[in-house]
């Protein structure tokens, strides 16, 4: 790991230090900056997401976390004892640092098959719709006549549109919290 303090981060920042220190830390398991300001921990964020190319998670628990927050791809605010700034401006509000770990591992890697899985749900809708119509062209000469009604259209997307991501995004958990706490190996796998 990599430990840098704000004076040092200061001088690091500047456009002559910056590939070098990109470098360094692209070694590190782990990069902790402190007594860093507002200021720096923004830039610093832009810096990884601009240079590196890579997804950043900025977490924070109070008011001088806020712009690194507002930078990052995905903010987690802290709600504590510094107020609730940090969470008023984060995508997601944990209550203490400790549950970090769940809502990546668990949280993450469910939203994310849910995603996926919705999207080709969608495709697969859609294609399977856009397909009867067309076979429906050859049968009418291509004429443009409607092969439903209007409100036959609307209660096909309402109810296939609606209901299956209710059930799925309430009901579907491919793999246990227990396991996906033990094995954060699987969090990578399924991407």
């Amino acid at each position: 790991g990599l430990v840098i303090d704000g004076r040092t981060l200061e001088h690091v920042l500047h456009d002559s230090l910056q590939n070098i220190f990109l470098e360094l830390t692209e070694k590190c398991r782990a990069v902790v900056c402190c007594q860093a300001t507002p200021l720096q921990k923004s830039v610093l964020v832009k810096l990884v997401r601009s240079k590196l190319k890579a997804m950043t998670l900025a977490v924070g628990d109070g008011a001088n976390d806020v712009s690194m927050i507002q930078v990052a791809d995905i903010g987690v605010g802290i709600s504590g004892q510094e107020g609730m700034q940090a969470v008023m401006a984060s995508d997601f509000a944990i209550s203490q640092f400790r549950h970090l770990r769940k809502l990546l591992l668990v949280h993450g890697h469910w939203c994310y098959t849910r995603l996926t899985n919705m999207v080709l749900y969608y495709f697969y809708k859609n294609v399977t719709y856009v397909n009867l119509l067309f076979w429906y062209q050859f049968f009418c000469g291509f004429s443009g006549t409607s092969m439903t009604d209007y409100w036959i259209l609307i209660l096909f997307n309402l109810l296939f549109t609606s209901v299956p991501p209710i059930i799925y995004g309430v009901l579907d958990k491919d793999v246990s919290a227990e396991m996906l706490m033990q094995l954060p190996q699987l969090y990578t796998m399924s991407q």
